[in-house]
């Protein structure tokens, strides 16, 4: 489905929680696409069931997939939802840490900025596909 990098230092359901995030901006997910059990994707991808379990937790909790008794795990449909005052503040300060980093390897911020686009672009290229 997607591979994990162990020597990544996000710890392993974040990283399940970002390919599946992606995958869904990419259009690779579609709403209404049955995605692998908790036991299946950990078999596939070799890591422990708490820690798959973990991912989809968190992936209900941001609504990007549902979970119906007896039939499976799904994209969820896409909802606008309002703006989580909590997570954008998690989201800025990320932001804030990689572009200190940035600068520091003498990027401008218009440089700054071309980089987010191209990864913007990126998605919307691969979901137009």
């Amino acid at each position: 489905m997607f591979p994990i990098d162990v020597r990544d230092v996000r710890p392993i359901y974040e990283q399940i929680i970002d390919n599946v995030k992606e995958q869904v901006i990419k259009g690779i997910l579609k709403p209404g696409d049955q995605i692998p059990s908790v036991r299946q994707l950990a078999g596939m991808l070799t890591v422990n069931v708490n820690t798959v379990t973990k991912a989809y937790q968190q992936l209900e909790r941001q609504r990007i997939i549902e979970t119906i008794r007896g039939k499976g795990t799904f994209v969820a449909d896409i909802h606008i939802k309002a703006v989580d005052q909590e997570e954008l503040q998690d989201i800025r300060k990320i932001l804030k840490s990689s572009c200190m980093q940035l600068h520091y390897m003498g990027f401008s911020k218009q440089d700054m900025q071309d980089e987010i686009s191209r990864i913007y672009d990126g998605f919307i290229k691969e979901e137009k596909s």
